[in-house]
């Protein structure tokens, strides 16, 4: 039972990330950042939230905590993203199970993941590291017969 109340939770953080995001395609800012970090090696290590926004050069809003998990949003001259800290490496499994059916871009490290435009994101992983993923594609219906696609 707990562990469906558990879901449950997730669930409404990620709703809650999709809705901070509201599809950020026209708010990818300018490829500035701080340079010389050590991404690679930040990826490998658990971060929490403050830490993650503080790399990140973001000063965090609609901060909210679940049992295994903290967001918050963070917008900058790079654009606007949602950072997400786990506590645990199944916890994390568990959202990204939950949130890529709904597509999106998600730059993930070990124990979090930021999530927003792809541009955004690759101006991010200079400061976080981490590998670029995306969500399932949501472009298109599936070819019917005397559809055109052209």
């Amino acid at each position: 039972m707990a562990f469906t109340h558990h879901l449950g939770a997730t669930r409404l953080l990620y709703g809650a990330a999709v809705l901070a995001l509201p599809l950020a395609a026209g708010c990818a800012g300018q490829n500035g950042g701080h340079g010389g970090h050590a991404a690679a090696d930040r990826a490998g290590t658990p971060a929490s939230l403050d830490q993650l926004a503080d790399r990140t050069g973001c000063t965090l809003t609609g901060h909210r905590r679940a049992e295994d998990l903290q967001q918050g949003n963070c917008a900058n001259s790079r654009g606007r993203y949602v950072l997400v800290s786990f506590t645990t490496d199944k916890g994390m499994a568990a959202w990204m199970a939950e949130a890529k059916p709904w597509g999106g871009s998600y730059l993930v490290g070990t124990r979090w993941v930021a999530v927003g435009t792809p541009a955004t994101l690759q101006a991010l992983q200079k400061d976080l590291g981490g590998r670029i993923t995306s969500g399932d594609t949501h472009g298109g219906m599936p070819d019917m017969p005397g559809m055109n696609h052209g």
